[in-house]
C-alpha cells in the first residue's frame, strides 16, 4: 500500500492571511513582542490553533535575540547633518540614556536611495534592539518601512499626518505662537514667518503656531516664506520677504539658522534691527547667542529631546507601553526683539 505524503506545515504567510494582519505582525504577536494590539494578538492565536502552526526553534531564537545596541536614524539629504548642532545635542541626550540602560548607539544617516535600503535592511534584519527614527518629511518611505518592523520604533517629532504609537517631540504649536504673541506685544504689526519645510511636521506646526497667533491678535498672517532650516536659506528668505512686503516690521523665523541668516540680509539692506525689524528665532542653539544682535529666540530642551527618546525605546524593548511625550519650550528674550 502506498505511503501518505508527510502533511505539509503551514507558513507564517498562511497565518497572517487567516488572522488579517501583516506577516510582520503575525511574527511580533508570536514572538510575545510587546507592541501588538490585543485584538490581533488574538487573532494570531485563533489562526495558529486553527492552522496547526508550529514556530521553528531556530526562526523565533533569531527573531528575539538582542543586539545591545540601538540605532539613531535620520532620515536627511545632507551627510553631514550629524554636524548640525540640533543633532549634536539630540545625539549627546541619547548616547547618555543608551549608556545608563548599556545599549551602544548606532548612527545611521538616510540620505541616499542606497542609504534608505541600509536602513531599511537593518529594520528587516532586526540588527539593533530598537531604532529611534527622526527627520521624516512627507512621503517618507521609511515611514512605512518602520510601521512593518518587528522591532520597537520610536519617533523623533511626529510624522506629517500622522501620531505614531510612540514619539517625543517638542511644543511646536506654543513655542512659535509664544515667540509671535511677543512680536505683537513689541508693537509689531507686520510681521512675517519663514518657516522650515513645509513637507515636515515641526514646519507645519510652527507656521500654524504663528498663523494662530496673529488671528487671535486681529492681524493678517503672510503666506509662509519657506526654507530649509539652514542660513542660507533663512537668509533667501529674508530677501524675498523685503522685496514683496517691504513693510515688515517683525519676523519669526522656525530656526535659529535661518533667523541668523535673516540678520544677514537685514543687515546688508540697511535695516536696523530691531528697530526697523524685529526678528525672533526657534531653538535657542550657539548661533543665537553669538549672532548680531543676540536673537530672542524660543529655547526647546534639544539635550531631553535625545534622552527622552532613547529613554522611551528603552521603556519599550523592556514590554511596557508608554505614552507619546511633548515637552515644553519657553521663550528667551535677548536684543533682537
Amino acid at each position: 500500500m502506498a505511503e501518505h505524503a508527510p502533511r505539509r506545515q503551514p507558513t507564517l504567510d498562511e497565518v497572517a492571511e487567516r488572522a488579517g494582519v501583516s506577516r510582520s505582525v503575525a511574527s511580533r504577536a508570536l514572538n510575545n513582542a510587546p507592541h501588538v494590539s490585543r485584538a490581533k494578538r488574538e487573532a494570531v492565536e485563533r489562526a495558529v490553533r486553527q492552522l496547526g502552526y508550529v514556530p521553528n526553534p531556530s526562526a523565533r531564537a533569531l527573531a528575539t535575540r538582542q543586539t545591545g545596541a540601538a540605532a539613531l536614524v535620520v532620515s536627511g539629504e545632507d551627510p553631514s547633518i550629524f554636524a548640525d548642532p540640533f543633532f549634536a545635542q539630540v545625539i549627546v541626550g541619547a548616547s547618555t540614556a543608551l549608556e545608563e540602560a548599556d545599549l551602544h548607539l548606532m548612527l545611521c544617516l538616510a540620505a541616499s536611495d542606497r542609504g534608505r535600503k541600509r536602513v531599511a535592511e537593518l529594520f528587516r534584519s532586526k540588527g539593533a534592539d530598537g531604532v529611534m527614527l527622526m527627520a521624516l518629511r512627507e512621503g517618507d518611505p521609511l515611514a512605512g518601512v518602520a510601521q512593518e518592523a518587528e522591532m520597537p520604533v520610536v519617533f523623533g517629532g511626529r510624522p506629517v499626518g500622522s501620531a505614531p504609537r510612540w514619539y517625543v517631540d517638542v511644543d511646536n504649536v506654543g513655542g512659535a505662537r509664544e515667540a509671535t504673541e511677543y512680536l505683537v506685544s513689541c508693537g509689531r504689526t507686520r510681521v512675517a514667518a519663514i518657516c522650515g519645510r513645509l513637507d515636515t511636521e515641526a514646519g507645519r506646526a510652527r507656521y500654524r503656531g504663528y498663523r494662530d497667533a496673529l488671528l487671535a491678535a486681529g492681524l493678517d498672517p503672510l503666506p509662509p516664506q519657506e526654507g530649509d532650516f539652514t542660513e542660507p536659506s533663512g537668509a533667501a528668505a529674508m530677501a524675498v520677504l523685503l522685496a514683496h512686503h517691504p513693510e515688515v516690521d517683525g519676523v519669526f523665523a522656525a530656526n535659529d539658522n535661518m533667523a541668523a541668516g535673516a540678520l544677514r540680509t537685514l543687515r546688508s539692506a540697511g535695516r536696523a534691527v530691531p528697530a526697523d525689524i524685529a526678528v525672533v528665532g526657534f531653538d535657542d542653539l550657539t548661533v543665537a547667542q553669538v549672532a548680531d544682535p543676540p536673537l530672542t529666540t524660543v529655547h526647546q530642551p534639544i539635550t531631553a529631546l535625545g534622552r527622552e527618546m532613547a529613554r522611551m525605546l528603552v521603556t519599550v524593548i523592556h514590554g511596557h507601553d508608554p505614552s507619546p511625550l511633548i515637552l515644553p519650550t519657553r521663550l528667551v528674550i535677548r536684543s533682537s526683539a
